[in-house]
């Protein structure tokens, strides 16, 4: 199910230099933050929580989640190139699970990483604060990987369906609308973290199992259409 060769020009073409900018760019910008929050207020465990939260989960993450996962695959279907990928004897599953894995480990690497540094300058883990994000942070990576990389194969606007949703759905109408909350892949990963963190330190609304299956559940789904999804362009490029 994992091809070497397909995962190194993912790899390669996700690293490059206009979106390793950005990759780079997000944690940075939050490990400043905390940097100068920490140095202004000192270790804070109410302050720790909002820019974790507030930031890192319900912004950076689905950001870099939209990077890796619609460039995964989106620029080689966009310029045609993808046609070459699919004359080759490879199974299409094995493509689409070969790209999710490299958008997984790469959202991860700069999602959850730099979470779990920030969370440790923020407060120092108190009340496990920063592993309890990270961990949320990581869980979320693969969900957001799967839904951006099938976006990446059903639309030439993945990136702006994959900004709306993050920044729309995820940022605005996830904070602010109780119903929108529970179909919220941000709420979903904190039920980790309120499980992880101490007692109080986090909250969700969504219970903890039913947020494991919701979020083991849409990446299921994702990868699933968006193999099938492939198939279909596979098709069309051979009529």
């Amino acid at each position: 199910m994992y091809h070497p060769t397909v995962a190194r020009l993912t790899y390669r073409a996700l690293l490059g230099r206009r979106r390793a900018a950005i990759l780079f760019a997000l944690p940075a910008l939050l490990l400043i933050i905390s940097a100068v929050i920490r140095v202004m207020t000192g270790a804070d465990d109410e302050t720790a929580t909002t820019v974790l939260g507030g930031f890192a989960l319900a912004t950076m993450v689905p950001l870099i989640g939209v990077v890796a996962g619609t460039g995964a695959i989106g620029p080689e279907i966009d310029d045609g190139s993808v046609v070459y990928l699919l004359a080759k004897p490879i199974k299409r599953p094995t493509i689409i699970f070969t790209k999710l894995i490299v958008a997984i480990g790469v959202t991860v690497a700069f999602s959850a990483v730099p979470t779990l540094l920030a969370g440790y300058i923020l407060n120092g883990n108190s009340q496990q604060i920063a592993v309890a994000y990270a961990a949320a942070a990581a869980v979320a990576s693969i969900a957001y990987s799967a839904v951006f990389l099938l976006l990446g194969t059903v639309t030439r606007h993945a990136v702006v369906a994959g900004l709306v949703y993050a920044l729309v759905w995820e940022s605005l109408f996830g904070n602010l609308i109780p119903g929108a909350r529970a179909l919220s892949v941000q709420q979903w990963s904190l039920a980790l973290a309120q499980k992880i963190g101490a007692e109080g330190a986090i909250s969700s609304d969504v219970g903890l199992p039913l947020a494991l299956v919701l979020l083991i559940g849409v990446t299921v789904a994702a990868t699933w259409y968006a193999g099938r999804k492939l198939r279909t362009l596979t098709l069309a490029g051979e009529e």
